[in-house]
């Protein structure tokens, strides 16, 4: 079984200036994912890549043991391309320059890395368990329920909700989850439908029982920060 785990992250942020690599409780934000793709590696074997069009980010990864002769390609590298995209490209890239066909790929995402390496061995054993599945993601308990509490603007400019149904309280709604980005992992065939979306009428789920959020503004960033400086988490990073 051959692993390859992928960190992508582009050098340019609007929000958050250097964001995958800004200092976060004392160590690069990168750093936290790299720590979680080495345990994967220690784990399972296989091989790291890493996805970027930044010197900088290519530089900082070295640094913390995460060497790469990859490039993102500047096609690639806008903030409206995919990111299934970006890890096909990078997968075709490592399954040539290494000479090894790749059975799972496990994404990282490195602005969201509030995971513990039990959640990603987990969540693997039980994709692998299912063979009809060809993905699973990481999610968090939602607190607004598209049945219930979450509305949508009609074509005549009234509020309606997202999903019809007749439920009169949430909790009575169906159980929905927020996707928090922390990681997806694929069986290699999902790479050869040409899928576009992580979500397939194959897709599994993996619920995280602890905080997890992504990074996407500024105060993000600060509430992470204080999570993690005061040991708020409950387990280590």
């Amino acid at each position: 079984m051959n692993i390859l785990v992928t960190l992508c992250g582009r050098g340019g942020s609007k929000g958050i200036p250097g964001k995958n690599i800004k200092m976060l409780s004392g160590k690069p934000l990168i750093a936290y994912s790299i720590k979680h793709a080495q345990q994967l590696i220690e784990k399972f074997g296989g091989d790291i890549a890493l996805s970027t069009d930044s010197n900088e980010i290519i530089n900082v990864a070295s640094e913390y043991g995460v060497k790469s002769n990859y490039k993102r390609p500047p096609l690639l590298a806008t903030d409206s391309i995919g990111k299934i995209d970006v890890i096909d490209d990078v997968l075709i890239y490592m399954e040539s320059n290494n000479k090894r066909h790749y059975d799972y790929v496990i994404d990282l995402d490195i602005t969201s890395p509030l995971r513990h390496i039990d959640d990603l061995i987990a969540a693997f054993q039980l994709l692998i368990s299912d063979e009809k599945a060809l993905n699973i993601f990481s999610v968090s308990e939602a607190s607004r329920n598209p049945y219930f509490n979450m509305v949508e603007i009609g074509n005549d400019d009234y509020a309606r909700l997202v999903k019809v149904g007749d439920f009169r309280t949430r909790q009575s709604s169906p159980k929905v989850y927020d996707m928090n980005a922390s990681f997806y992992i694929y069986r290699r065939a999902f790479f050869s439908q040409n899928l576009k979306s992580a979500v397939t009428d194959s897709s599994l789920i993996y619920v995280m029982e602890h905080i997890c959020f992504d990074i996407d503004e500024p105060l993000d960033f600060k509430i992470m920060d204080y999570l993690l400086s005061n040991n708020l988490l409950g387990f280590d990073l």
